[in-house]
């Protein structure tokens, strides 16, 4: 028997996050949510994120303050040039855009009854654009951005009622574009909760000291029995697939002594696979058995929590890519990454933001969930976050991104090889965006250039990066190759 590996068709497309791009934060009805809360502060050398900050004190302040800038609020103004991006998307080609919706939008404080009707129409414009420009949609239903009288009145994700919220939620979605969305992923990089906790289920942290684990953890179980529900619900009526998505940080050991690997296994388990474990299996991990009595965390799970997420998995895994990371019993010189710090690879360079290129990190991930869950895999963030220089010509001169894609695309194919049943390549920031961890505009990440600095200063006006050519052209390339034409 010969075996024989053929070209495949896998979508290409590009992502935003409306916390990130859309503006608006006082427009068309929507509430206050918890992205707009964070203020822009200079970044140090080491940091990743500055979300460790928020207080309620902080928030708070953020609420009533007049003063400082707070970069979300504004965004790339996605919210007034929705028509001009969406034209970009189609004249670069994409097969599938992902982007999510705001739930502060569709309901503004979070536990009404019924949606707010502005905030159905915006999403209704954008949905059937997208349709009638011939590009899928891969609609994230909640991307780290919560209503926050669901903070200050429920206690956030601590609380099971808001459960039914985000059901509620889910169902407007489904009864308004359903027959328009081709894949759904009810919570991006939900193992942020156990490492970002303010970003994945809301939770401020106390004044003094660090976070109360138990309410972490109970903090995901809600979204887990939330994500189970809504595939439930999801699947009885709409077509669409259903996903889960886990931020994958590719760890190696810093040296081959049995404790550095050791040390990588229960790092790779808490803070990558747990949560896809827990969606894509249907049960909680064994190995967290341990993980939670060692650290006294204790927190209800029920015989109905146990069955619907049992009954309710996901449909494909998706994640996120952009470094991989070093784990060490000893302590070594570190760097940044995506929301987290780690320890710096000696055989790789690094972003101005410390964040390790490594493109062979994303064949091993590739291969490491396709082995681990035997599902259609989904890479649903990807890209190169730099500070690019707009010339006096409007042009964007890109070439380190360019390289980046090219040898992270050479990458996926060699993981198609290898067997993977890939779905589709998302690249992040498509269209610049203000960066969730740093909160700056200057760190960017798109193939469009949107024209503003990190206090919100600019026209906005957008223009094309050498990548957008690049892009564009590599997939009608692979488009050629797989039909023909």
């Amino acid at each position: 028997m010969k075996f024989k590996c053929e070209e495949r068709k896998i979508l290409w497309g590009g992502a935003t996050a409306a916390s990130q791009y859309e503006g608006g934060w006082n427009e068309g009805g929507k509430g206050i949510d918890t992205q707009d809360c964070r203020p822009y502060m200079k970044r140090t050398s080491n940091a990743t994120t500055n979300t460790r900050l928020l207080t309620k004190d902080i928030v708070e302040q953020a609420k009533m303050s007049k003063d400082g800038y707070y970069p979300f609020r504004k965004g790339s103004d996605g919210y007034h040039r929705m028509e001009e991006d969406i034209a970009l998307l189609k004249e670069l080609g994409i097969d599938i855009y992902r982007f999510s919706i705001s739930w502060a939008r569709l309901f503004p404080k979070g536990d009404e009854q019924e949606p707010n009707q502005e905030g159905i129409h915006y999403y209704d414009k954008i949905i059937k654009k997208l349709h009638d420009a011939g590009i899928k949609i891969f609609l994230t239903m909640n991307h780290y951005a919560i209503p926050l009288h669901l903070v200050e009145a429920y206690g956030g994700w601590t609380n099971r009622k808001l459960i039914d919220f985000y059901v509620r939620f889910a169902r407007v979605v489904f009864e308004n574009w359903g027959e328009y969305i081709d894949y759904y992923l009810p919570f991006n990089e939900i193992n942020a909760g156990y490492f970002s906790p303010y970003n994945g289920v809301g939770l401020l942290k106390p004044v003094e000291g660090d976070y109360d684990q138990s309410l972490v953890f109970k903090s995901l179980h809600h979204q887990f029995v939330a994500s189970a529900k809504v595939i439930e619900l999801g699947h009885s009526m709409v077509k669409g697939k259903f996903g889960c998505m886990i931020a994958c940080f590719c760890y190696y050991p810093y040296s081959c002594s049995p404790e550095d690997n050791m040390k990588m296994v229960t790092e790779e388990n808490t803070n990558t696979w747990f949560c896809a474990d827990v969606l894509a299996r249907g049960k909680y991990p064994s190995y967290m058995t341990r993980f939670f009595e060692e650290r006294g965390i204790e927190f209800e799970i029920t015989k109905e929590d146990e069955d619907v997420l049992f009954k309710n998995t996901a449909d494909f895994v998706s994640f996120s890519y952009y470094q991989s990371s070093v784990v060490s019993c000893e302590e070594k010189e570190k760097t940044a990454g995506n929301l987290v710090v780690s320890t710096k690879n000696p055989y790789l360079k690094a972003t101005e933001w410390g964040w390790q290129i490594d493109p062979i990190g994303l064949r091993v991930t590739l291969n490491k969930v396709y082995d681990r869950y035997q599902k259609p895999v989904f890479i649903s963030e990807n890209g190169l976050g730099s500070r690019d220089v707009l010339e006096p010509d409007l042009t964007i001169h890109d070439e380190y991104r360019i390289r980046y894609l090219k040898e992270h695309f050479e990458q996926i194919e060699e993981a198609i090889q290898d067997g993977v049943d890939l779905i589709g390549y998302i690249m992040w920031g498509i269209i610049d965006i203000v960066s969730a961890g740093s909160c700056e505009m200057e760190k960017r990440y798109g193939v469009v250039y949107v024209d503003a600095d990190n206090f919100g200063n600019g026209t906005y006006n957008r223009y094309k990066k050498d990548s957008f050519t690049w892009y564009q052209n590599f997939i009608r390339e692979k488009r050629k190759s797989v039909h023909g034409k």
